[in-house]
């Protein structure tokens, strides 16, 4: 049995990021690759050159990593801020959020796994708090299950991304 493909959800936004990344690569990392593979080949004997070995290694990366990003590309539903509800949490919109035990005020954007950036506050809807604040509304206050125990939310504003 195979995997099960599901589907990508992207912003507007990660949409247009992930075009720019696949144009990148089919450009420019293509070309550098191609040079490695060229100046290699001039060391001479490439059956024991393993600079070649390296280049030609790199390049099936390049392209396998290129196939999967237009794959995500192909299958991505993109969410049309028009259709974003203004009033749950849902992906595509901007959460702020109070920690009820510690007071910590924090604010989250729900993205799709793909664009999830956690370091800057883009969180995936299939991350636990993301999970958690999912179908929300403003004035809840939603449980988070976390290893060092329950982290209790209460959603402070809902805004479109």
């Amino acid at each position: 049995m195979g995997a099960v493909e599901k589907d990508v959800i992207l912003t507007t936004e990660g949409y247009e990021k992930l075009k720019q990344q696949i144009e990148d690569l089919e450009t420019n990392k293509r070309r550098e690759v191609a040079d490695r593979i060229r100046e290699a080949r001039e060391f001479g004997d490439i059956s024991e050159n393993s600079e070649y070995d390296d280049a030609k290694n790199e390049q099936a990366l390049l392209e396998h990593r290129i196939a999967r990003l237009k794959e995500q590309l192909r299958s991505a539903r993109v969410i049309d801020p028009k259709d974003v509800p203004k009033d749950v949490v849902s992906v595509g919109t901007r959460v702020k959020v109070k920690d009820v035990d510690h007071g910590d005020v924090d604010t989250y954007e729900i993205v799709g796994s793909a664009e999830a950036d956690p370091a800057n506050s883009r969180l995936s809807n299939e991350s636990p708090v993301g999970r958690a604040l999912l179908g929300h509304k403003k004035g809840e206050t939603v449980e988070v299950a976390a290893p060092s125990g329950a982290i209790h939310l209460k959603i402070m504003d809902i805004k479109p991304s």
